[in-house]
């Protein structure tokens, strides 16, 4: 993996994700196709999600072997209390900005050889920055692309 060609698809996914983020209406926000998750839903998994890879990658560089805890994604996404259906997204947009713009810096520092540091996921075995960088290039756009399909 060339690591300036993953910090740029990194950036590029970012942008992308807030691009088609920022052009939603209000209304919009609470479109979804039956069975899917609306905009704002997305839009708030996307920055936990995020918060939650900001903390793993610093975990995998400074601490080889850790473990790495998964979390059930579809019940925070229906936690009344963490209000992914009606809660303002402008919170959630500003905490996915900031952990990108965070974890972007830390990729372009990174090392080829650290690429193969590695800890062990909770759901999915071993887990390494490699895979980590693959995971979080193709999140946003993954998620964009939902976005953009159920309206």
């Amino acid at each position: 993996m060339d690591l300036k060609n993953a910090a740029d698809s990194y950036a590029q996914a970012t942008e992308e994700f807030l691009r088609v983020a920022n052009q939603l209406s209000e209304a919009e926000l609470d479109v979804s196709n039956p069975g899917s998750w609306s905009a704002r839903q997305i839009i708030h998994h996307v920055a936990d999600s995020e918060a939650q890879s900001y903390a793993r990658l610093r975990r995998l560089i400074a601490e080889p072997g850790t473990h790495i805890q998964g979390y059930d994604e579809a019940s925070w996404g229906e936690n009344e209390t963490l209000g992914y259906k009606d809660l303002p997204i402008a919170h959630s947009l500003d905490v996915f900005m900031a952990v990108r713009a965070s974890s972007l810096e830390i990729i372009k520092r990174l090392k080829p050889n650290q690429l193969e540091n590695a800890g062990i996921h909770s759901e999915s075995g071993e887990y390494t920055i490699k895979k980590w960088l693959e995971t979080y290039i193709r999140h946003p756009s993954e998620h964009a692309a939902q976005i953009r399909s159920g309206l």
